[in-house]
C-alpha cells in the first residue's frame, strides 16, 4: 500500500506534529530563526556571527556528547545503584541522609553538569522519595539548588564555566584551584537553605523513614563499563591535557558501543539532545545581535570595570539578576562582552553570579526549566511563591558569600 503524501494529507498531519512539540522546543526552534534571521537581513554582521559558531562549535560537540553519555549511564542502573546505597547509608536518620544528598547531588553536578542532575538524577531522587516513603519536595529542592549552586568548580559542571575558563585561558585544574573555596561555599550556603527551609523537623513532618533494600542492577557488566567510562573521562579532564569534547567524546564512545553489544535497542536518535543543539547556537546569535542594538552600552553601564572587590561584587549581582530576568547563558555571554579583557577577578564573579545566582525563577537556567518538567510528570506539585521566596534567599547569600570567596584567594 502507496503512503498518501498529498498536500492535503500533509496539512492534516502537520498540525498534529507540531501538537507533540514541548514548548522548550518551540523556544529553542525560535531563538534559531531569530539568530538566522537577524544573520540573513543584515542586523547581525556575517563576521561576528561566523565568530561566535566557531567558538561553541567544540562546546556543541561536548555538550551532545556528554549528555548521551549521562543519559546511558543512567540507564544502566549507576544512579540508581548510588542512590540506593545512600538512602540505605542514612540508616534511616534525615540528617545523614540529608548530608549524603547534598554530596551525591554535589559531586553528579561537578563531574557531569547541571543538566544532567537536573535531567536524570531528579527522577531518580522522586523515585527514591516513592520508595522509602518520604517526602518528595525536599529531594527535588536538593537536586535544582545543587544543580545549580554546585556548578562552579569545573569546566565539564556547566556550559558558561567553558566560556569562562576559554576566555581567562584556565585549564580544568587551573579553573578548580580558583573556584574551590567559592564552591565549597556555595554548597554550604545551600545547605543551609535546604535545611532550614525544606528538610528539618517542621517542614518535613517525619523524624525517620525506613531505609530501601539492597539495589540489584539488570545488567552488571554495562554498569561496570558506564562506571569505568565516566571515572576515565573525569581523570582525563583533571589529569591530562585533554580537550573536554574529546574525553567526553571517546567516553561516550565506549559507553556507546558497550550498549550496542548488549542493548543495541536502547540506541536511538532521541539520544541526542536536539533541543540544546538548537537552542545554543540560536541564543548565542541572538545575544550578539541583541548586543549589537543596545544591551551592551547598557550592560558596560551596569557592570563597570573595577577588578577589585566591589566591582566583584556589583558583576556577580549584576549576573545573578539579568539571569533571573532574562536567562543565565545569555547573561554570561552578553555580560563577558563588556568586561575588560584583563578583569579576570570581575570576570569571574560574573560567572558565579550567572551560576549560583539564578535560583529564583523558573526559566532563570535551562536545568531549572527541565526539572520543571521532570517534577510535573513526576506528579510532585511545586508551590511557586515559595520556590521564588526562598530561592531569592539563596541567590542573595549565595552569590555574596562565594563572591568573598572569590575575593580572599584572588
Amino acid at each position: 500500500m502507496v503512503e498518501d503524501l498529498s498536500p492535503q494529507r500533509l496539512r492534516t498531519r502537520l498540525p498534529k506534529s507540531l501538537g507533540l512539540l514541548h514548548p522548550l522546543d518551540w523556544l529553542a526552534g525560535g531563538l534559531l530563526v531569530l539568530g538566522v534571521g537577524a544573520v540573513a537581513t543584515g542586523l547581525l554582521p556575517a563576521d561576528p556571527a561566523a565568530a561566535q559558531l566557531r567558538r561553541i562549535g567544540p562546546l556543541l560537540v561536548f555538550l551532545a556528547s556528554v549528555i548521551v553519555l549521562a543519559e546511558l549511564t543512567g540507564r544502566a542502573q549507576v544512579f540508581d545503584v548510588v542512590a540506593t546505597w545512600v538512602a540505605r547509608a542514612g540508616r534511616g536518620s534525615y540528617a545523614l541522609l540529608f548530608g549524603l544528598c547534598v554530596l551525591f547531588a554535589s559531586l553528579t553536578t561537578v563531574t557531569l553538569n547541571l543538566d544532567t542532575t537536573a535531567v536524570l538524577l531528579t527522577p531518580v531522587m522522586l523515585a527514591l522519595a516513592t520508595r522509602v516513603g518520604i517526602a518528595a519536595v525536599p529531594l527535588a529542592m536538593t537536586t535544582v539548588w545543587l544543580a545549580n549552586t554546585a556548578s562552579l568548580l569545573l569546566p565539564v559542571s556547566n556550559l558558561t564555566n567553558l566560556l569562562a575558563a576559554d576566555r581567562v585561558a584556565l585549564s580544568p585544574s587551573g579553573l578548580a584551584a580558583v573556584m574551590w573555596l567559592p564552591q565549597l561555599v556555595t554548597v554550604g550556603v545551600t545547605a543551609a537553605c535546604l535545611w532550614a527551609f525544606y528538610w528539618r523537623r517542621g517542614r518535613r513532618g517525619q523524624d525517620r523513614y525506613t531505609p530501601p533494600s539492597a539495589s540489584t542492577p539488570g545488567d552488571p557488566v554495562l554498569l561496570r563499563i558506564c562506571s569505568v567510562a565516566c571515572a576515565g573521562f573525569l581523570l582525563a579532564i583533571l589529569l591530562a591535557d585533554v580537550p573536554l569534547w574529546a574525553a567526553s567524546t571517546v567516553a561516550m564512545l565506549i559507553v556507546v558501543a558497550a550498549f550496542a553489544l548488549r542493548r543495541r535497542a536502547e540506541l536511538r536518535l532521541s539520544l541526542v539532545p536536539w533541543r540544546l543543539l538548537v537552542l545554543v547556537p540560536g541564543m548565542f546569535l541572538v545575544v550578539e545581535t541583541v548586543n549589537a542594538h543596545g544591551l551592551h552600552a547598557l550592560l558596560a553601564s551596569a557592570l563597570g570595570s573595577d577588578d577589585g572587590w566591589a566591582g566583584m561584587l556589583r558583576s556577580a549581582g549584576v549576573g545573578a539578576g539579568v539571569s533571573n530576568v532574562l536567562n543565565n547563558l545569555p547573561a554570561y555571554v552578553a555580560g563577558e562582552a563588556v568586561i575588560p579583557a584583563g578583569n579576570h577577578h570581575q570576570l569571574l564573579a560574573l560567572l558565579i553570579g550567572v551560576n549560583a545566582g539564578p535560583v529564583i525563577t523558573p526559566w532563570a537556567s535551562l536545568a531549572t526549566l527541565l526539572w520543571f518538567e521532570r517534577c510535573r510528570w513526576h506528579g510532585t506539585r511545586i508551590d511557586t511563591g515559595r520556590f521564588v521566596r526562598t530561592g531569592l534567599v539563596l541567590s542573595v547569600t549565595g552569590t555574596a558569600a562565594a563572591t568573598c570567596a572569590l575575593a580572599l584567594i584572588t
